[in-house]
């Protein structure tokens, strides 16, 4: 039976002790492991490692003996409680072996869990699980974690005073992130607020962020929309280093000054305008976009577009002008501009 992702949030939080198994695959090894470490959690607990309730075997030790999954599924384990048998990176060739525990499975034995990666419709092993009455296949894909997935998550690792504001916050990080680096993200946050009472801010979730090169092109992007043209020389020739292409930083640029814009055309000021744009902004960034908004109104962003179009237009050209000097005089004019009153 197929498992949707919606309801295989609560599924794997508790999974029904008479279901024989479950597979979870797809594109991302990351993502697929965080389904599979949760499940195999709510099943054997935190001991069960320790107390040999959980049996792992890799696709190829399967392949070189068919048995094994189903010596597994039958073992007497000498501590008590529910027992579960993993096989990861499985693929279509196992799947006579799989259907045969399957068809030997009995309640009280071991939960059959396997992982593998995308698997097209036509995969035998997915067709195994999607058909089987006593089985569930999970389809994984690469979408960002939802809002329930993330405070589900933010629970476990005991940030429990999580106002609207913080959850908004992970939730737009994660947009723009794996699920690893969300993760260590909230690892972080974790100890960052660790005795602290007062609820989790954008704030909290900003400082605890992976550094990336995205936040330097915020940094370069902010300096032009401040009036810090002083500033953007220094950090153009960082981003050049780490090989950032002029014509993207010119894009970015670009997309930010539009924000900008449309915020400041908002009838309902700058702070409803930001408030309306997507993907939600949040905390500090939020407000240093609505002053920026204000500060230059909606006429001279206006200009500011014009400029940078003309700015990407010659990037895309054939002049033989060096690309990321061009992008450079172009965003220390931006900022003299912005310092005109």
């Amino acid at each position: 039976m197929k498992l949707s992702p919606r309801d295989a949030i609560a599924y794997l939080k508790s999974p029904d002790p008479g279901k024989a198994g479950i597979l979870i695959y797809g594109a991302d090894p990351m993502r697929v492991a965080q389904k599979r470490t949760t499940l195999v959690d709510a099943i054997v607990g935190p001991n069960g490692d320790a107390e040999m309730r959980l049996s792992r075997m890799s696709g190829a030790d399967l392949r070189k003996d068919p048995a094994l999954l189903q010596d597994a599924l039958k073992a007497v384990g000498f501590f008590p409680g529910a027992r579960a048998a993993f096989v990861e990176e499985a693929g279509d060739g196992l799947a006579p072996a799989i259907k045969s525990a399957l068809e030997v499975w009995q309640p009280g034995d071991a939960a059959i869990i396997i992982t593998a990666g995308a698997l097209p419709a036509r995969s035998a092993l997915r067709k195994l699980f999607e058909t089987h009455a006593n089985a569930y296949a999970l389809a994984v894909y690469n979408d960002p974690p939802s809002r329930a997935e993330i405070a589900d998550e933010m629970a476990k690792l005991g940030l429990s005073n999580t106002p609207g504001e913080g959850l908004d916050a992970v939730h737009a990080l994660a947009a723009s992130h794996d699920p690893g680096e969300i993760r260590q993200t909230l690892e972080k946050l974790a100890l960052y607020k660790l005795n602290d009472p007062t609820p989790i801010t954008a704030g909290d979730v900003t400082n605890c962020a992976p550094a990336t090169a995205d936040a330097e092109t915020d940094d370069v992007i902010n300096a032009a929309a401040n009036g810090l043209h002083s500033d953007i020389g220094p950090l153009i020739r960082r981003l050049q280093a780490q090989g950032t292409q002029p014509v993207f930083l010119c894009i970015t640029a670009l997309r930010h000054f539009r924000a900008l814009h449309r915020a400041a055309a908002d009838p309902g000021g700058a702070s409803s305008g930001i408030a309306k744009l997507r993907p939600p902004v949040f905390g500090p960034r939020r407000d240093q976009m609505i002053r920026q908004a204000q500060n230059w109104g909606v006429n001279k962003l206006e200009q500011a577009i014009d400029l940078l179009i003309d700015v990407d237009l010659g990037l895309r050209s054939s002049a033989r002008a060096p690309q990321m000097a061009t992008l450079e005089r172009g965003l220390i004019r931006l900022a003299m501009m912005g310092r005109q009153r």
